[in-house]
């Protein structure tokens, strides 16, 4: 930046010198002087000119290196911080706007940076430049140059505010916008299957439409801000010719020709330096606007507190919650209440009941996604709370319902993370995952592209994808989330002998709907509106015919 700022001072030399060549050449002719001297200051002025292009180039070089690394930075440090935010700030977050904000608020950033610097570096240089020489050779006239600069700043503060809001308006817009967009492109499967697309067109409508008249609004501000600046600096410009001449002419100051050329060029470069700086307004309020949006995910408070909790270096598996109870922020009951459940290292523990009973909480708990509100959970005999659970987790895999696929081969998708893994343990977990069959038959092995979120996959494909990427790993913890519940029977038979693989000797966490996929568990679990009701072996739990044996029975009955 300093390189920068240095090559731009002696680029905008030209800029204001020339008027006093201009000046200078004026008044040799006006006094009939020689040539030669003309000559001379021609010569100045061609060095002058042909040194911007080189000092220009390199204050390209530097300064947009630094609006570029500024916005990499930016991206990186918004990706960082996502990271390290909570699971419950990204579940009340739109993905879409996250996108938004990464994506086009870093971009608006960028283009402040470079639309205002340059005009207000211009206007800076100019006005040093115009205010010395004019200080040097008519110095009686500098007070009416500054009457520019108070005029530029009332206009600018008599916008600022409104411009602040309508800006923010229109960027709150946007997200919603951008929201609805992201809502409509998962959506488009449902909304076929119904007939629902004239829904869906009017839900963005309405978005596209509260845009529209935002950005309307704030183009009319703009519009105001612009015609005001420049009616003003004009003004401005043309009183100062005027003035020079009445001066010059009546004798009021002692002003040669040349110089009322040189204080009439100097003000309206000064006043188009403050008209252009003017005109940035929109230009800035937009990128300031965007530097909030951008503050609110830096400054978010809701982080998963990690920082300086004790690394974890080696799991074994063992799992205890001790009265553990959860209850999500303005809920009405604790999603869990009083759990208290021992999981030995190596153990398999199902756990089932109705939707909104608890169970995927009770993830997330061991997950450290969610912390307890009361009680303790234990990994290992330590406290989760205690330990840092990004290095915890490096020892859990987890299967989802949806397997979550990104843009790539197969083979990155299986090696996801992992920085040294050989081809031979990549076959193997694709062996025991049962899918390196499928692998083998596509056109390029495991170097093909799968498709955004595995969308040339099947269903079944993509599961026994992530059963490999969890196989690769080789975790102590496994946690497997409704598996096999969106599979075809032939698919499910092949993942649920994957998932034999998978559980072998690792402690073992199961959620399921299907309670045939459950029945080899150590035990089952059965939760009820967050609490443990029944608990015990398949068999056993049959026996009581309690809540588990009705379940059961239900079920059988469907089939």
């Amino acid at each position: 930046m300093s390189l920068a700022l240095v090559a731009f001072s002696l680029k905008e030399i030209p800029l204001w010198f020339l008027p006093a060549i201009t000046a200078a050449i004026i008044d040799i002719v006006a006094d009939g002087g020689e040539v030669s001297t003309v000559l001379w200051w021609f010569a100045l002025a061609v060095v002058l000119l042909l040194q911007n292009y080189p000092n220009h180039i390199l204050y390209t070089r530097s300064f947009m290196r630094v609006v570029r690394d500024t916005g990499a930075d930016l991206r990186n440090a918004l990706a960082s911080r996502l990271q390290s935010l909570s699971i419950g700030y990204h579940t009340r977050v739109s993905s879409s706007i996250v996108q938004t904000k990464v994506v086009r608020d870093v971009e608006n950033v960028e283009l402040m940076l470079q639309q205002v610097t340059h005009p207000l570096l211009s206007a800076i240089m100019v006005m040093a430049g115009a205010i010395a020489t004019t200080a040097v050779l008519v110095p009686e006239f500098l007070p009416v140059y500054a009457l520019a600069v108070p005029i530029a700043i009332g206009i600018r503060y008599g916008m600022r505010n409104r411009s602040q809001v309508r800006n923010e308006a229109f960027r709150r817009e946007v997200e919603t916008l951008s929201a609805r967009v992201g809502e409509m492109a998962s959506l488009i499967p449902v909304t076929r299957a119904h007939g629902l697309e004239e829904t869906a067109v009017t839900r963005v409508t309405h978005g596209a439409e509260g845009v529209r008249e935002a950005g309307f609004r704030l183009d009319m501000l703009n519009g105001h801000v612009a015609s005001l600046s420049w009616v003003s600096m004009q003004l401005l410009g043309v009183g100062c010719l005027v003035l020079a001449a009445i001066f010059s002419l009546t004798g009021i100051l002692p002003i040669t020709p040349g110089e009322v050329v040189l204080l009439s060029t100097y003000f309206t470069l000064l006043t188009g330096g403050l008209t252009q700086l003017l005109m940035l307004i929109p230009v800035g309020a937009r990128g300031l606007e965007s530097v909030r949006s951008i503050a609110e995910v830096m400054q978010e408070p809701d982080l998963e507190q990690n920082a300086g909790k004790q690394h974890v270096e080696r799991v074994d598996g063992g799992i205890r919650l001790v009265h553990a109870t959860h209850r999500y922020p303005d809920a009405d009951a604790d999603a869990l209440h009083d759990i208290d459940l021992d999981i030995a290292a190596g153990e398999t523990i199902a756990f089932v009941g109705l939707s909104g009973s608890g169970k995927s909480t009770l993830l997330n708990l061991v997950l450290g996604f969610v912390r307890t509100t009361s009680g303790e959970v234990l990994l290992d005999g330590v406290d989760v709370q205690r330990l840092d659970m990004r290095t915890a987790r490096r020892f859990v895999s987890v299967v989802p319902q949806e397997s979550v696929l990104f843009e790539g081969t197969i083979r990155e998708n299986i090696a996801y993370g992992l920085t040294h893994v050989d081809d031979q343990r990549i076959r193997q977990a694709l062996r025991d995952a049962n899918a390196l069959a499928f692998v083998d038959e596509q056109p390029l092995g495991w170097d093909t592209v799968v498709g955004e979120r595995g969308a040339r996959l099947s269903g079944g494909q993509r599961q026994r994808l992530a059963i490999a990427r969890a196989l690769v790993r080789d975790p102590r913890i496994l946690l497997l989330d409704e598996a096999t519940s969106a599979l075809d029977p032939e698919s499910e038979e092949l993942v649920k002998e994957a998932l034999s693989r998978l559980m072998r000797g690792r402690t073992t966490l199961v959620v399921a709907h299907r309670l045939s996929t459950i029945r080899q568990a150590d035990r089952i679990v059965v939760l009820e509106r967050g609490r443990i009701v029944e608990e015990g072996s398949h068999d056993e739990l049959l026996a009581r015919d309690g809540r588990y044996a009705h379940l059961h029975l239900t079920q059988a009955g469907r089939a």
